[in-house]
């Protein structure tokens, strides 16, 4: 599915009428998923999140521009949030199945309409900018609402599109693409703005103004103000006090994870703030943020406290979650603000409880079946691989051993995740050739359709059991080296975890060979099984050297 996200930030965050319309209006377009309005009272600004595919995101963002410049007048407006317009800024983020340069060109087809036909200016920004000194959004939004008509009256400001005059009632528009930006307040517990501009300024990539001994700006040969680097690059920072939250925050965007991750701008925060006689105590993301950024952050506190970090995705959220202190202003839930989560299908059989899941599988319905009990097999198995490497990394003796044990237990729950998974998308892919089964076949167009309705679906059906299949031998090898570098009373899980991928890997060989059965497409089919025949052999031949080697050890313990 080809996914874009848009996350328009308008100037209203007290009116909930206003703010929850403009939303509404990017909703109603169909293929929008709204995921998150999350107004800001003091701010007086709004961040909206939705999803779609790229033509339905398009159209949103632009009916959600058109609203809120009815029902928002920039001539009363006060915040404490940097703002240029009504609909303040509005920038295209790729998820998947997009480029770069797809979000590009939304920006740019966005702009160009709500130019011509709403009558805003509009200004390009980050990759869709048309100038290199239009990049930054902080220098497009410089002056503000309230700088706007003298700004726009300097060629090098003329808009990209729209009229090059000041729009009282509108302001103007910001449209572009970007990497995701996670918008990050840290707290202080202090009501001074000064102190919390002092630590936005030591972190943030743009620094602080160079200053004589007198306070005096200093200045280069064009007469321009020097500037001394902050820590952190991709990081923008301010300071503020939120009267409503009783503190002062400093206010961050992170403009590329990849370069300053989520909990390393927290860290420098705390250890600038402890210098300047402050203490951070707790954080607040804005809008919706990726799931890899606070497991990233849950392994990196659990490592620093020597703890594994190959443990549940779950465990590694509450990691972050305390450690950030995400709930310390308001209730964090994972479920709500991870993106990956609020567009997750429901695992109906994988979120069942065992005595539910085993009910239906003994129903007279035909899935689940086989397949979804090989998936869960392997999973349970990529589990016990998974608990032993965790138990054995604090106990004594194990030190010199901890790397080892963190990448098997960290690989295991990689394992063990993807493998639940497959236990809905067996089911899945089986509704899907029955599905094909049912469509009509009365003309010959009709047989055509359905012929290839078959032959897709008989792949979809036969690659879950398959990747199973080729997950196993990894599985089997884990525990096998567990087994001989983990902790020994824990040995005979380890070998119940080889016992079982063996067996998933027998019952998901059978399930790719009666699916294949139904193929037609020779090539395709002899492709299938010559990677089942290699994985099969392969799970084989990694039991048997596990279990000889497992069960070795294991009777030498209860020998006369």
């Amino acid at each position: 599915m080809r996914l874009v996200e848009c996350v328009p930030n308008i100037s209203e965050g007290r009116r909930a009428d206003v703010y929850e319309a403009v939303a509404a209006a990017a909703a109603s377009v169909a293929g929008v998923t709204l995921l998150n309005v999350d107004p800001g009272a003091d701010t007086n600004r709004t961040v909206i999140t939705f999803v779609g595919e790229p033509e339905a995101v398009l159209e949103g963002a632009f009916q959600l521009i058109r609203k809120g410049i009815e029902l928002i007048d920039m001539s009363t407006h006060r915040g404490a949030h940097p703002r240029i317009g009504a609909v303040d800024v509005v920038p295209f983020i790729p998820v998947s199945g997009v480029t770069m340069d797809d979000c590009v060109d939304l920006a740019r087809r966005l702009g160009e309409r709500a130019g011509r036909e709403l009558h805003v200016p509009v200004y390009l920004y980050e990759y869709a900018c048309s100038a290199p000194h239009r990049r930054n959004l902080a220098d497009v939004r410089e002056g503000e609402y309230e700088g706007y008509a003298r700004k726009v009256a300097d060629p090098r400001w003329a808009p990209d599109f729209g009229p090059a005059t000041f729009v009282p009632r509108t302001g103007a528009i910001v449209i572009g693409a970007r990497k995701f930006l996670v918008a990050y307040n840290v707290n202080l517990n202090t009501l001074d703005k000064r102190l919390a501009t002092r630590v936005a300024f030591d972190v943030r990539e743009r620094g602080r103004m160079k200053r004589d001994d007198d306070g005096n700006p200093i200045v280069d040969a064009k007469g321009e103000p020097m500037w001394e680097p902050g820590l952190l690059k991709s990081v923008k920072a301010v300071g503020w006090v939120i009267p409503e939250f009783g503190c002062a925050q400093v206010s961050i965007n992170l403009t590329d994870l990849d370069i300053a991750p989520l909990h390393v701008v927290f860290d420098t925060c705390e250890e600038r703030a402890r210098e300047r006689g402050l203490r951070v105590t707790g954080s607040e993301i804005v809008g919706l943020v990726p799931r890899d950024v606070l497991l990233a952050a849950g392994r990196h506190y659990l490592a620093r406290m020597g703890r594994p970090t190959g443990v549940s995705e779950s465990a590694l959220m509450h990691a972050a979650i305390r450690t950030l202190g995400l709930s310390e202003l308001k209730p964090f839930d994972p479920k709500e603000r991870v993106i990956e989560y609020r567009l997750a299908a429901v695992a109906r059989l994988a979120s069942m409880t065992v005595r539910d899941f085993i009910d239906e599988l003994s129903s007279d319905s035909p899935a689940p079946g086989g397949g979804s009990v090989s998936a869960l097999m392997a999973s349970m198995a990529a589990g016990l691989a998974s608990m032993v490497a965790v138990l054995s990394h604090t106990r004594k003796g194990f030190e010199s051993k901890q790397m080892d044990l963190d990448r098997i237990a960290v690989r295991a729950q990689s394992l063990k995740d993807a493998l639940l998974a497959a236990v809905d998308a067996d089911t899945a892919a089986f509704d899907q050739l029955l599905d094909a089964m049912r469509m009509p076949k009365s003309t010959p167009e009709e047989q055509a359709a359905r012929d290839a309705a078959m032959t897709e679906a008989t792949v979809a059906a036969t690659e879950v059991p398959l990747g199973v299949l080729e997950a196993c031998p990894e599985v089997i090898e884990l525990c096998m080296e567990i087994g001989r570098i983990g902790l020994q009373a824990s040995l005979s899980d380890a070998g119940v975890g080889a016992q079982a991928a063996r067996a998933a890997a027998a019952g998901a060989y059978q399930n790719v060979c009666i699916n294949l059965a139904g193929l037609s497409d020779a090539t395709r089919r002899a492709s299938l099984v010559q990677r089942a025949d290699i994985a099969w052999d392969r799970a084989r031949k990694l039991h048997a050297e596990a279990e000889e080697t497992i069960l070795v050890k294991l009777r030498e313990g209860v020998a006369p």
